[in-house]
């Protein structure tokens, strides 16, 4: 049990976006480095006062920088004034977007005054970033969803919701493989989940939807699915216990029945009734080293990314 915004809760994910919204606002990771993904599980929220001081600290160094920067006379010092400015600006937007997002459980729970002032916080970080062709190197890597909202995975976030003892949906990535291409690369979408007694909490088992990207604009990225895949199932103790008793000799049909579900993979291709594979356009409307917002094109919701550790 977990304690959020002074009440509890089952979820640990959903402390996660707070959590995330300190590491990437204080500056504390550097431009880059990944970030963990291992929380306290107690309490998630009670550091959060001490990293918004760090925040304040933070800013407090940056404005007197530019106050003993604008003093001078040279123009490089002033030009450096202005730039620290708007980083200071660009880390305020982005600190304002997450903070919008952090109570929604990424984006199930909305209200219409929430989706408007995401929204504007949303346009807001883009700005920075509006016309710059994408930075292939930066895409690359592992990126944790925080919101989204795309009806088809509201849809996964809804049936967990309502469905609780059935089936449990933990952390959703993006993992982009752009290296030695120079027009696109890979990306597999990444959800945990589990069905409850069956299999480990959150992250029983793995869903991977696999795709080719390719840039078609300075923007836009068109993603060509071909894959589904579920595996890296992680059984419970109980249904092990059940399986392949641990206080009765094993035997070796107990054993191959644990070792084939460990293994086990399903593989599916992704093709429409024509057998063509399917796609669809994916503006990504800002990145920087820590955080990644998309949109999906044709009204298929928007996203929010941040850095994450990488995953196999």
């Amino acid at each position: 049990m977990y304690v959020v915004d002074g009440a509890r809760s089952p979820n640990p994910n959903l402390a996660r976006p707070e959590m995330e919204l300190a590491a990437i606002a204080t500056g504390l990771r550097a431009p880059g480095v990944c970030c963990t993904s291992q929380f306290a599980p107690t309490s998630p929220y009670s550091n959060f006062g001490r990293e918004l001081q760090i925040l304040s600290n933070q800013r407090n160094g940056i404005s007197k920088r530019i106050s003993c920067s604008a003093t001078l006379s040279s123009s490089t010092q002033m030009t450096k004034a202005i730039s620290e400015t708007d980083v200071l600006e660009l880390e305020n937007r982005k600190y304002e977007l997450l903070t919008a997002v952090q109570d929604t459980q990424r984006g199930l729970v909305t209200t219409a005054d929430q989706r408007s002032s995401i929204e504007e916080a949303l346009v807001g970080v883009e700005g920075y970033d509006a016309g710059a062709p994408i930075d292939l190197v930066k895409l690359n890597g592992t990126w944790r969803l925080q919101y989204t909202s795309a009806p088809d995975v509201l849809i996964l976030f809804d049936s967990a919701s309502r469905f609780p003892s059935l089936f449990q949906v933990g952390q959703i990535f993006q993992n982009f493989v752009c290296q030695g291409h120079s027009d696109g690369g890979y990306v597999r979408n990444v959800v945990r989940w589990s069905v409850p007694n069956l299999l480990e909490e959150q992250e029983g088992a793995t869903l991977i939807v696999s795709a080719k990207f390719s840039i078609v604009s300075q923007r836009n990225i068109y993603l060509q699915f071909e894959e589904i895949a579920i595996q890296n199932i992680k059984i419970s103790e109980e249904l092990q216990a059940l399986i392949a008793p641990a206080m009765l000799p094993r035997s070796f049909l107990s054993l191959q029945i644990l070792q084939f579900i460990r293994a086990f993979k399903a593989q599916v291709p992704v093709e429409n009734p024509g057998r063509q594979s399917v796609g669809g356009l994916y503006y990504l409307s800002y990145l920087d080293s820590n955080m990644l917002l998309g949109r999906a094109v044709g009204g298929g919701g928007v996203f929010v990314f941040t850095r994450a550790q990488n995953i196999v």
